[in-house]
């Protein structure tokens, strides 16, 4: 088990049902390419539909209200996919409340958190599951399908692990973190090649992802004072691991069937996110994770 038994979940963490999300339409955005340009889209605070021609298209039976009513505990954040990202979400929360103002940040702000099904209604646009996770800075929520999940152990060849997929939400949390200080914007002065503004935003929200994987073994719970994660193992580490690899510019653009072009890249290779959510893990610390003060990504 990852959630430690004892953990409480408010399943109204999450906002508004399945975020109103309903199955059947929506964009068709292909394989990895498709989801680098929408994410990088929305990371941008732009509409996606801008350039995919289309938003939240409807369609099909929405998800009931109160799909999220068994998120209460540990166990069902062991075995459900959504009351794990629900899980993971409070945990960086209780993480962050604490850690951002202590880094000489600002006082945490929680971001929205919105579990969709097919398609969904953004202040960054229209999105559908194709888009995989991301975090919208116009509103400040963060989106998951955990349909994706699926996806990213079947299409890029990420471990099924627990820690791999609760990787992503940290990750996508990070996001909100560089936009509470500050920094989100320098991804879209400068968007594109090897040590671009947007691959030094995302390794450094894989860098804070290690921070939560550290630290998330030994923050309370809030009410109940149980510490979230058990002890992690290694198979734990490269289950996470293997999920950041799994997104690198350099494997994405190969399984395309191209040549590697560092010129065109925009989340930062496979090495470099393993190694940045390494450093966040071992380091522990805000500082460490600033990619903006180095010249060795």
């Amino acid at each position: 088990m990852t959630f430690r038994e004892g953990v409480r979940i408010d399943p109204g963490r999450e906002r508004g049902g399945r975020g109103g999300g309903r199955r059947g339409g929506g964009i068709a955005v292909g394989g990895g390419g498709g989801l680098i340009v929408v994410l990088l889209a929305l990371v941008f605070g732009f509409n996606p539909g801008d350039i995919l021609g289309g938003g939240d298209t409807g369609g099909g039976e929405p998800v009931q209200d109160d799909a999220f009513a068994e998120c209460t505990n540990a166990e069902a954040a062991n075995t459900n996919i959504d009351c794990r990202i629900i899980a993971t979400a409070e945990s960086l929360d209780a993480m962050w409340v604490e850690l951002l103002p202590d880094s000489g940040g600002p006082a945490y702000v929680q971001p929205g958190l919105d579990i969709f099904v097919g398609s969904v209604s953004t202040g960054c646009g229209g999105a559908t599951s194709a888009t995989g996770p991301f975090y919208c800075p116009a509103d400040q929520t963060a989106y998951f399908d955990s349909d994706f999940f699926e996806l990213l152990e079947t299409q890029f060849g990420a471990n099924s692990g627990p820690l791999a997929q609760e990787y992503v939400v940290a990750h996508e949390f990070g996001h909100h973190i560089e936009n509470q200080l500050g920094l989100l914007n320098r991804a879209q002065q400068d968007p594109q090649g090897p040590e671009s503004g947007a691959v030094r935003i995302e390794l450094m929200a894989d860098c804070l992802a290690g921070i939560w994987a550290k630290n998330a073994t030994t923050v309370p719970d809030p009410e109940t004072g149980t510490p979230f994660l058990e002890p992690l193992t290694g198979q734990d580490i490269n289950d996470a691991l293997s999920a950041a690899a799994a997104v690198g510019d350099d494997r994405i653009q190969s399984s395309q069937g191209g040549e590697v072009n560092p010129e065109g890249f925009t989340h930062g290779t496979s090495e470099q996110r393993q190694r940045w959510f390494m450093i966040g893990f071992d380091e522990g610390s805000v500082d460490a994770c600033n990619t903006f003060e180095t010249d060795s990504l």
